[in-house]
Order: C-alpha cells, then sequence, then structure tokens
C-alpha cells in the first residue's frame, strides 16, 4: 500500500471512529506512519484527503451490496441474503453514521457520497422490490420506493440501537421485525 493509499485508509478509520472533527491531521499522519509533507504532497487538505475517504468507503459499500444485489436468486434471496450478510453492528454503518457528523453534513462535496450512497441504495433495493412484486415473490400492493426507504431506515435505526446498547441482538431484532413486510415469518 502506498502512502496515497494509507493516508485514505487511516482516515476513513478515523472517520469511523471519532469523526470529521476528531480526526486531525496529526492523527491521520500518526496512524498512516506518513509525514505532514506526504500529506500534504498527495491532498491539498483535511477536507480534500477526508472526501477521498468517504468515496472510497462509499465505494466499497456499493460493491459489496451490489454483490449481493445482483447475485445468483430471486430477487427475495438476494434481497433477504443482504439483510442477513455479517456486519460489524456495533461499529455501525460507515456511511450512514456519517450523517450524524454535522460537519459532514455541512460541507457539500463531503455530504455529497455519503447521500449519494443512501439513495442509490433506497434505489437498488426498490428496483429488487419491483422485480420481486413482479415475480409474485412479493405482494402486489409492496411499494418498491416506500418499501427500500423503510428498508434502508430500520437498518439504520437497528445500528443505532444496538450501538446504543452495545448489544448486536438489536439489529438483528430490527432486521427480523422487518421480514413480515417482506412475506417471511
Amino acid at each position: 500500500m502506498d502512502t496515497a493509499d494509507r493516508l485514505i485508509e487511516s482516515t476513513r478509520e478515523l472517520l469511523w471512529e471519532r469523526g470529521y472533527v476528531g480526526t486531525s491531521p496529526k492523527a491521520i499522519q500518526q496512524r498512516a506512519g506518513a509525514g505532514q509533507g506526504s500529506m500534504y504532497h498527495h491532498f491539498a487538505g483535511k477536507p480534500a484527503l477526508a472526501l477521498a475517504a468517504i468515496e472510497r468507503t462509499a465505494a466499497e459499500m456499493t460493491a459489496r451490496a451490489e454483490a449481493q444485489f445482483g447475485g445468483p436468486g430471486t430477487a427475495k434471496q438476494r434481497l433477504l441474503a443482504y439483510l442477513h450478510r455479517e456486519r460489524d453492528v456495533l461499529r455501525g454503518c460507515p456511511i450512514g453514521g456519517l450523517t450524524q457528523d454535522p460537519d459532514i453534513m455541512a460541507d457539500p462535496r463531503l455530504r455529497a457520497p455519503v447521500t449519494g450512497t443512501l439513495a442509490w441504495l433506497r434505489g437498488r433495493i426498490a428496483d429488487l422490490v419491483a422485480e420481486g412484486v413482479a415475480s409474485g415473490e412479493f405482494a402486489p400492493a409492496l411499494d418498491p420506493i416506500r418499501t427500500a426507504t423503510t428498508i434502508v431506515a430500520v437498518m439504520q435505526g437497528g445500528y443505532v440501537l444496538a450501538r446504543a446498547a452495545d448489544d448486536p441482538s438489536l439489529f438483528d431484532d430490527a432486521i427480523a421485525g422487518l421480514l413480515p413486510l417482506l412475506g417471511e415469518l
């Protein structure tokens, strides 16, 4: 991994752990094992490095989800595989958690990959729900867009509840609560 990659990876981890304000250039450099000169050689400053880190996190999250959404099986099987996949629940969602960071949400450039990823996720889930409705896997009354919004909201809320209680089973309970909506008991 080259210096730029180490800086981006360190920033990703720190943003997830500490948020934007708590992620100082010094902390980034220390975690990356890079000097100040190296950081500013590769990035114009903390906002540019944070943007690269958020974009990489968004791309990774999108690719991981798309591997399940576009994989084998019926629409319902693919959606359920996504809902039940292994997650580090107590760390929270690396993108959803950024919505709670006022500095990221106040900066249109930093906010764009966050909101874009969540919009993509809702859209992709809506596509699966629409496919499942068309094939008879899901009830015809399910509105794909509203159902996708509900799924994303429940997942994000599940992360919050699990983190607040330090209990990953609360995320599992949130997902289990969604299953009847999808015709699963």
